[in-house]
């Protein structure tokens, strides 16, 4: 988890019961009751998912930047992916990133058995096709292979979540 600096203070109130079981489950993971708390609130795996779509928002590798989410989404058990995928990116990504991250996302959903967070269906698909290879004569195995999440939102690619090329 990232390290900030504490500023503010939080209180909320538990009955007697709740904070013996909050301070029962801070001991047994070896951590005082705010870490416990807090990496309730923010999961390591969410605080990863923005840390790598920050650096696409960046331009670096973009391929190694994909490569590394479909890791994470991979990863994952299903209910770490429904807390990492909860919140959309904080980054602003290009229409065409917003697009892909949303399709991995709903394909991981399906792959999980999960439903895919609502914030997905608000990112509009791309007006225009994209297709990952400019061979012409990739473009109909493309059209007839790529997952359902991809094609949707006008994206073409051979292979995806749990699949390397």
């Amino acid at each position: 988890m990232k390290s900030y600096r504490k500023t503010s203070q939080l209180q909320i109130r538990v009955s007697p019961a709740q904070k013996t079981v909050i301070g029962r489950y801070a001991k047994n993971a070896g951590m005082g009751v705010s870490q416990w708390v807090l990496q309730r609130v923010f999961p390591p795996a969410q605080e990863a998912f923005q840390a790598l779509l920050s650096k696409l928002k960046d331009g670096s590798d973009t391929k190694l930047i994909l490569a590394q989410v479909h890791d994470l989404l991979h990863e994952v058990t299903p209910a770490e992916f429904d807390l990492m995928v909860a919140l959309p990116p904080a980054a602003v990504l290009s229409d065409y990133l917003a697009n892909y991250i949303a399709a991995m996302i709903e394909y991981t959903a399906v792959q999980k058995k999960r439903k895919a967070p609502r914030w997905t269906r608000m990112v509009p698909p791309l007006s225009e096709p994209v297709f990952v290879s400019d061979l012409k004569s990739l473009r109909l195995y493309l059209l007839t292979h790529s997952p359902p999440p991809f094609r949707r939102r006008n994206l073409f690619v051979d292979t995806t979540i749990g699949g390397r090329v």
